[in-house]
């Protein structure tokens, strides 16, 4: 009787090291799609002249073929979380997959710089089908410390991406393959997307969706419209010097918004399933995650701006130079997501006000640097500043995303994750939005050197209201974890 009651815990042991292996496994199938999505989102940047000059495009139209991709995405993404909900995680991610795996070799093969725009917002959209469901996959096969350590390696991919971007479109347009030029940055995706998908096929696994649940089509009409008024005028209004239409899409905008809250909370009270279960706002941590999430990327969007103009017209540096100052902080932020598993392990709960105060002293670091040390000592005092603001940001990340979806009921992760990727995008380019109006107005008058002193000086004080935000997250004096 005891070496039967052995075997079948030898057996029920195999069975759970089985499902734990699977686990990982599918989070690294996760991880190489979200991979290639980021790495699209960087690497293009280094083909705009190449793109420009081949195929014979104007200044806006490059323009749009970044802006487009961007506006695809944030208009899409909590449809896309809510549909995975809905249909079912695997269902979606798959599709996903396989659609911006398709729309990477249109833009590879696009003739024109219209067609190329069009594919890029296609492709934009199918990763706002394929994002949500990577968070909500990890929220659901992941429990506590395992938890963390996921969403630090999805805060590593995102850091990878982000290096990597900047050497492989570089590498791709100096060896020139196959003569391919820009186009290879877009093919480049086409083996790493067949791989995700047949690998998810096989490794993720389908969590029944929720029955009950029905696709609200009045709230994804009106919340892509709302969405849209939204991000298009922050992407583009700058560009066309804030003219009257961007201030009324800004209106129209908030005024749609208002109007979906006002529906979702009538289809909730009829027992319909909303696009948006606003049940998810009354969850505190939630809600101080969105706003932590909004504060910390509106202020990295707006020193991601200002600080090549700083480099470039102010201290006169090559793009080169100033693409490997900002390296620094994009590699400072993926070295620290590296450790922030043992960080989190060591500091617990403690670990979000750590992020949000490293943040803010590299951001007065920068400001103090900028206005006193550069000038008498170049600019090393400022790389260290810089590793500061990409340290805080690698710490304060992977634990913002544990911790805003944490406890979230798994019928409603699928919209959370993608209301969380929302905020982040739009934050992204509200940053642009506000810091290019005062970095530019300030320009004009006094010079780049005065306009990045007063800008910096904005971005440190604000990064304040972070440090402030974190702390509305419960539990914030608990214990490290165990």
């Amino acid at each position: 009787m005891t070496q039967q009651i052995q075997d079948q815990l030898l057996q029920v042991e195999g069975r759970v090291q089985k499902k734990s292996m699977r686990r990982w496994l599918m989070l690294a199938v996760v991880l190489l799609a979200t991979f290639m999505n980021a790495l699209d989102t960087f690497i293009v940047n280094v083909a705009v002249p190449s793109i420009e000059s081949n195929i014979h495009a104007t200044f806006a139209e490059v323009q749009f073929v970044i802006a487009g991709y961007t506006l695809g995405y944030a208009v899409v993404l909590v449809t896309g979380g809510r549909l995975g909900d809905i249909y079912g995680r695997k269902r979606l991610f798959l599709i996903g997959v396989a659609g911006f795996t398709l729309s990477s070799a249109l833009c590879g093969f696009a003739p024109t710089p219209t067609l190329l725009i069009l594919f890029r917002l296609l492709q934009g959209i199918l990763a706002a089908l394929m994002t949500p469901q990577v968070l909500a996959l990890i929220q659901i096969n992941f429990q506590g410390h395992e938890r963390a350590l996921a969403f630090s390696a999805f805060s590593i991919t995102i850091g990878l991406a982000s290096v990597l971007g900047q050497l492989i479109g570089g590498f791709l347009l100096a060896t020139n393959i196959l003569d391919l030029g820009w186009r290879s940055i877009f093919l480049v995706n086409m083996p790493i997307g067949v791989v995700a998908f047949l690998a998810a096929l096989l490794l993720v696994q389908e969590f029944h969706p929720s029955s009950h649940l029905q696709v609200d089509l009045g709230g994804v009409i009106t919340l892509f419209l709302a969405l849209f008024l939204l991000v298009y005028p922050l992407i583009e209004g700058g560009n066309e010097r804030w003219p009257l239409w961007s201030f009324a899409c800004l209106v129209l905008s908030l005024l749609l918004l208002v109007i979906f809250a006002l529906y979702e909370q009538w289809l909730t009270r009829r027992g319909k399933s909303p696009l948006v279960p606003l049940s998810l706002f009354r969850e505190r941590a939630f809600l101080a995650g969105l706003l932590s999430i909004l504060l910390s990327n509106t202020l990295f969007g707006g020193i991601l701006l200002v600080l090549p103009f700083y480099l470039q017209d102010g201290l006169h540096y090559t793009p080169v130079q100033s693409g490997l100052v900002v390296m620094v902080m994009g590699i400072a932020f993926l070295l620290t997501s590296l450790a922030s598993a043992g960080i989190i392990r060591r500091l617990g709960n403690r670990t979000l006000p750590l992020g949000a105060i490293l943040i803010l002293v590299g951001y007065l670091c920068i400001f103090l640097v900028v206005r006193f040390l550069v000038p008498l000592y170049g600019i090393a005092p400022l790389l260290l500043a810089s590793v500061v603001v990409g340290s805080g940001n690698g710490v304060l990340m992977s634990q913002l995303l544990t911790k805003t979806l944490e406890g979230i009921n798994h019928k409603h992760v699928g919209a959370a994750s993608g209301i969380f990727s929302t905020t982040q995008q739009i934050a992204n380019a509200l940053g642009v939005a506000v810091l290019g109006v005062i970095f530019a107005s300030i320009a004009k008058g006094t010079g780049y050197i005065n306009a990045a002193n007063i800008s910096f000086l904005i971005i440190g004080l604000a990064s304040v209201g972070l440090f402030l935000t974190v702390m509305l997250f419960p539990n914030m004096s608990g214990s490290p974890h165990k």
